[in-house]
């Protein structure tokens, strides 16, 4: 199923310096991941083959979102009131070289028996959560038994409404979507699936007929891209993948500014460039293809969204609108609406 990532495709890199990458930040690839890659510095090559670069430390957290001061026990990550996050996989189809989780690649191991009864008993006594994340890793790569064994204990604790799923399976190994794993998912809903795809040239056949088996089974699909330089900074390129996740039954959910991880800056874009690719796209694709563009704030703090200034002023009785083509329309106001507008948008 996996095989180990290519130190060389194209003859720029080569020898000692990337094994020390490697030694640092081993690779796994997917053969029909790999089957994508044109070439070395392509959007897909650049996502998935190591390069000298992540050898750079000079800037990022190894865990940039403090997951490990945030786990109450092994695994498992609570840090909003309501929502946990559990790791329950080592396993990923493909090592993702801007992962945010690259710290977890060497030493890889599976969450134990004890580790998951840990966990499980402390969802089990804290009535706040009701929303669980499975993560990893992959969840999809864990045997199907083993899968069903973590979902079906889940349900059995009465104030976890909802389970949610992240995976990059479908669209790096969509054969581990298969018809046996999503009828079992089915008899567990409400389970929603969070699906990661950065690029137009990730939607395939493949990845078509593996989200077709989970959307048929009552599985909401949300996608989660993640804004990474020379990979998809360019509006025709969201453009185009946001509209083609519309054509799977996969909701564009986030457009995330890159996690600070050490080894990954020669990824990161400034936020600006998220912010003018949506004012680009807004109006010229369907309001449904449009995600929310977020930061997950280093040391923990979580998820902040952030939009383009369209109000370029604000009085007491209109608002200064700037549309999608550039036209500056006055919107009326409330009385005394303009005060609290004020604040809350200017701070």
């Amino acid at each position: 199923m996996h095989q180990s990532a290519p130190s060389e495709r194209d003859g720029n890199e080569s020898g000692p310096g990337l094994a020390g990458v490697l030694d640092r930040y081993p690779g796994k690839l997917s053969a029909y991941a790999a089957s994508l890659i044109q070439r070395r510095d392509d959007p897909i090559g650049r996502q998935f083959l190591p390069t000298l670069e992540e050898l750079d430390d000079s800037s990022g957290w190894v865990d940039p979102l403090a997951e490990e001061a945030l786990s109450p026990v092994r695994s498992l990550v609570h840090r909003y009131p309501n929502r946990a996050l559990w790791l329950v996989s080592h396993e990923c189809a493909a090592h993702c070289r801007f992962c945010t989780r690259k710290r977890r690649w060497k030493d890889a191991r599976p969450l134990s028996e004890g580790d998951f009864e840990a966990g499980l008993a402390y969802l089990a006594r804290s009535p706040g959560i009701r929303d669980v994340l499975l993560s990893g890793g992959d969840p999809l790569l864990l045997p199907l038994d083993r899968l069903e064994r973590i979902i079906s204990s889940l349900r059995a604790i009465p104030h976890l409404e909802v389970i949610r799923i992240g995976s990059r399976a479908p669209g790096v190994l969509p054969g581990a979507v298969t018809p046996e794993l999503a009828s079992m998912l089915k008899k567990y809903h409400p389970i929603f699936m969070n699906l990661h795809f950065n690029h137009p040239r990730e939607i395939t056949t493949a990845s078509r007929q593996a989200c077709a088996l989970l959307a048929d089974a009552g599985i909401p699909l949300g996608s989660q891209t993640v804004l990474l330089r020379g990979v998809n900074d360019d509006a025709a390129i969201l453009g185009a993948l946001f509209h083609g996740l519309l054509t799977m039954r996969v909701r564009p959910y986030y457009l995330m500014q890159m996690d600070l991880t050490a080894g990954t800056a020669h990824f990161r874009t400034p936020i600006s460039a998220g912010l003018r690719i949506l004012q680009s796209l807004r109006n010229h694709i369907s309001g449904i293809a449009m995600p929310q563009f977020v930061i997950d704030l280093p040391g923990g703090h979580g998820k902040v969204p952030l939009v383009p200034n369209s109000i370029r002023a604000i009085h007491e009785d209109r608002a200064e609108i700037v549309s999608y083509t550039g036209v500056q329309c006055d919107y009326p106001l409330l009385e005394g609406e303009h005060e609290e507008l004020r604040r809350l948008h200017f701070g």
